[in-house]
């Protein structure tokens, strides 16, 4: 799912290259990861990833910090740390000097929950043809009653 490499360079600098794979749904929106997958991704510690990241114990939205890791906004401050994919990269890039970034976009596979809301759809479009099919036949027969009314006049 993630990859991280980190390899050194002949001159003793090291010359970082991070290949990010993001799962998202196939909603237009982007799946948010969590502190496991950050950390999986940036190739850090946990420590570290949570030294990153734009948090105050007094403040549970602090403002946007263009140093830190931000995290999507929580309702809670028991609410789960979840960060943007994109946030991520930039992160990356910027702050700890990742060279090359690429962030992939895939259809996560279906889980069971996907499969169950897909069928729910697939019998609400049923439904729905149903009710479109009857409401035609309502409007066929007052049609038909008229043009009978029509000749018997």
């Amino acid at each position: 799912m993630f990859k991280g490499s980190v390899n050194s360079g002949t001159n003793g600098r090291s010359e970082e290259s991070v290949d990010k794979v993001f799962n998202t749904a196939s909603s237009s929106s982007d799946t948010l990861l969590t502190i496991d997958e950050v950390q999986k991704t940036l190739n850090r510690s946990r420590a570290s990833v949570y030294r990153y990241t734009n948090t105050d114990t007094r403040n549970l939205n602090p403002p946007f910090n263009p140093r830190k890791l931000n995290t999507e906004f929580r309702s809670d401050q028991k609410d789960q740390l979840l960060f943007h994919p994109n946030e991520v990269a930039r992160f990356a890039k910027d702050i700890l000097r990742i060279k090359e970034v690429t962030v992939e976009i895939f259809n996560s596979p279906s889980s069971e929950t996907q499969n169950i809301l897909n069928a729910i759809l697939e019998e609400l479009r049923i439904i729905r043809n149903k009710l479109d099919d009857q409401s035609d036949k309502n409007h066929n027969i007052p049609n038909h009653l008229q043009d009978t009314d029509r000749k018997a006049a």
